[in-house]
């Protein structure tokens, strides 16, 4: 727990109250008003929690301000540059960074947990075919303690441990089925001899009748996706993970209702936002007519992938993304891609504007990895689905951590009530 001799002091109708404040590792003070209601008779107010502690954690740390991101204290720039997507899962779920021999014994576990249940291809085949990927997501992620119940007992910390690196290694093979289910082409078997990142990509575009040679600079580029999207501190799908994991319910519930959160448009869809606002641009000839439009407060129009909500600067991730969008598009060019010179030309602009500079209107990694992904092939409905996979070690980290946690406790926020006070039933022909 973090340090508590200092306090604040709340008065209310002439009365005070002390209350405790924690002073965290980094970032702002905490005033702890959990005894508040006992003492005062008062809730706090706070829609959208965006001023309110829900927990304390030790995996991830966000100044929004700075633009900085640290996972277990690292920066995320170091750890896409140096490090690969594995090695950030097994720092993120134990902690440290692993050694050698400790990172091998992980990435053979992981590798030999990504078939699924055989019997789970029938439970694909029972949505239609035009279903979104991320409908079929939640429902085979939540169906997932029906074949593997031996690892949902959560206060067991084998099968938490089996649980979590069951999630893990299986997002990918069932994120890819539900990409080959919806374009009525053949599942792709998982292969141990490719990495995490290669055997994604190899399930996705493989067909059975040809040979499939994942390029290393895609390879690359998806790995790095996957590691910026790891974890992102309490964001919706993450709280949505721990109120969730606060009732008891087992871990693929616990994670099939953070992907049932992360599917809105304000999260994890912010990346196919950015790709249909190119194809509503549709040419670079259009470019000025929308950035005019954007520039204009009384128009609607905004423009999808510059800026964030919690950056107030340069987004930390996008540095990264952006080197590897660079690379792909050198590789497989845009010359024949419309919404890939668009989006080119809207980075310049973004980059140099001084309206856009005075904004801080950066690309950010939504931006970035929407253009990769599009580059690479993946049709939009693919681009939550992928962010998902890649979240699925943050949430279980932020799971796991909740349940070590002593003070857990079932989540119980409280409301401001506004509605009618007590009124007596009035039978049906007495109403006017």
């Amino acid at each position: 727990m973090a340090d508590t001799t200092k306090t604040a002091t709340l008065t209310l109708d002439g009365k005070s109250y002390e209350l405790p404040v924690h002073s965290p590792t980094a970032g702002p003070d905490v005033i702890d008003i959990r005894k508040l209601y006992g003492t005062a008779g008062v809730f706090t107010y706070d829609p959208g929690f965006t001023s309110t502690a829900s927990c304390d954690s030790t995996i991830t740390f966000i100044d929004g301000e700075e633009g900085v991101l640290l996972h277990r204290g690292y920066p995320i720039d170091q750890l896409a540059g140096k490090s690969h997507y594995l090695e950030v899962c097994y720092l993120l779920l134990y902690g440290e960074l692993p050694t050698a021999a400790q990172l091998e014994k992980f990435e053979t576990t992981i590798t030999r947990h990504t078939m699924i249940h055989e019997q789970m291809h029938n439970f694909f085949r029972g949505f239609r075919r035009d279903a979104h990927p991320m409908a079929t997501m939640v429902g085979v992620i939540g169906a997932m303690s029906a074949f593997y119940h031996d690892s949902t007992d959560i206060s067991d910390p084998r099968q938490r441990e089996i649980a979590s690196h069951r999630l893990i290694a299986k997002m990918p093979t069932i994120a890819a089925m539900a990409y080959k289910y919806s374009i009525g082409q053949p599942f792709v078997y998982p292969r141990n001899d490719l990495d995490y990142a290669a055997n994604f990509i190899h399930m996705c575009f493989s067909v059975p009748a040809e040979e499939y040679q994942v390029d290393p600079i895609l390879s690359r580029a998806m790995d790095r996706i996957f590691t910026l999207h790891a974890d992102h501190e309490q964001n919706a799908s993450t709280s949505t993970v721990r109120l969730a994991s606060s009732s008891g319910a087992n871990p693929f519930a616990c994670i099939a209702a953070g992907i049932a959160c992360l599917w809105g448009p304000a999260h994890g869809g912010a990346n196919q936002a950015c790709l249909e606002m190119l194809k509503e641009i549709g040419t670079v000839d259009r470019i000025p007519e929308y950035i005019a439009r954007a520039k204009d407060k009384n128009d609607p129009f905004r423009l999808m992938g510059f800026g964030h909500r919690v950056y107030k600067n340069m987004d930390p991730r996008a540095t990264v993304m952006k080197e590897s969008a660079d690379e792909v598009l050198e590789l497989l060019g845009v010359e024949d891609n419309p919404l890939l010179q668009v989006a080119k030309e809207l980075e310049q602009i973004a980059l140099n504007d001084p309206y856009f500079k005075e904004k801080k209107l950066f690309p950010n990694v939504d931006f970035y990895s929407g253009i990769i992904l599009e580059a690479m092939g993946f049709p939009t409905s693919m681009f939550t689905p992928i962010f998902a996979l890649s979240r699925t070690v943050g949430w279980i980290s932020q799971w796991k951590e909740m349940l070590n946690d002593p003070q857990n406790k079932i989540g119980r926020p409280r409301q401001l009530y506004l509605g009618s006070t007590l009124r007596d039933y009035v039978d049906i022909e007495d109403r006017g």
